[in-house]
């Protein structure tokens, strides 16, 4: 058989493709890089980090860990958390509001919570605490009248208003501060006391007229400060 010129450069073309299939079957593809945007990725937790966590989750508390977030203008929210719900002695306790609290404040709110409000709600009102009901935590502002930056716009501060009981009762700082019960009013002062237990800096109705609606509940104040 006579093989012209264009016949043989067909065959050796196709003998080439085919071997270049052939070793292609069965190859493994290429690896792909992960996806990474800067809201999902956080820097290596330092062991102080690591260790309020890890006493965080014996409380039994439910609770997400954020990135670090840097908003400017000195404003951050570093090594915080997204509190769902908080334990109490018997079951869960709603907290509504709540913004990123750093670990160390939602560790020292879950305390509160659990051996301060609910414990005093089940002695002295005679039903278990429901849920916390707050005016939020991270805000990037400053202290009223001055330039310094608000405990707020580091997350290290959260602001209650309000406790839901069991029986349906609602008590709120603004509606019963000054309550004619005393029984609410001893509530009130009770877990105002155990906060200032706990609590760097505890602002309430005493205070001034700013803090008439709720409690200014701080960590990480060197000088505690309670009124």
């Amino acid at each position: 058989m006579v093989f012209r010129p264009a016949f043989a450069r067909f065959m050796l073309l196709m003998l080439t493709l085919s071997a270049m299939l052939t070793g292609c079957v069965g190859a493994p593809e290429p690896a792909r890089s992960p996806v990474r945007t800067a809201t999902t990725w956080n820097p290596p937790i330092a062991p102080e980090g690591r260790m309020c966590l890890a006493n965080l989750s014996k409380t039994y508390a439910n609770f997400t860990p954020l990135p670090d977030q840097y908003y400017g203008a000195g404003c951050s929210a570093v090594g915080a958390v997204r509190l769902a719900s908080l334990r109490s002695d018997e079951g869960m306790l709603q907290v509504s509001n709540l913004g990123p609290v750093t670990c160390p404040l939602a560790s020292t709110l879950s305390g509160w919570a659990r051996f301060g409000v609910d414990r005093a709600a089940r002695v002295i009102l005679g039903s278990p605490l429901m849920r916390i009901e707050t005016m939020g935590s991270y805000s990037c502002r400053t202290v009223a009248g001055t330039s310094r930056l608000s405990a707020h716009a580091s997350a290290n501060a959260v602001d209650v208003s309000g406790f839901v009981l069991a029986d349906g009762r609602r008590i709120t700082v603004l509606r019963d501060w000054d309550n004619e019960d005393p029984q609410i009013r001893a509530f009130l002062s009770t877990i105002r006391d155990s906060a200032c237990k706990r609590f760097g800096t505890v602002l309430t109705p005493a205070y001034n007229a700013a803090h008439r609606d709720h409690f200014h509940l701080e960590v990480g104040n060197t000088r505690p400060f309670c009124r």
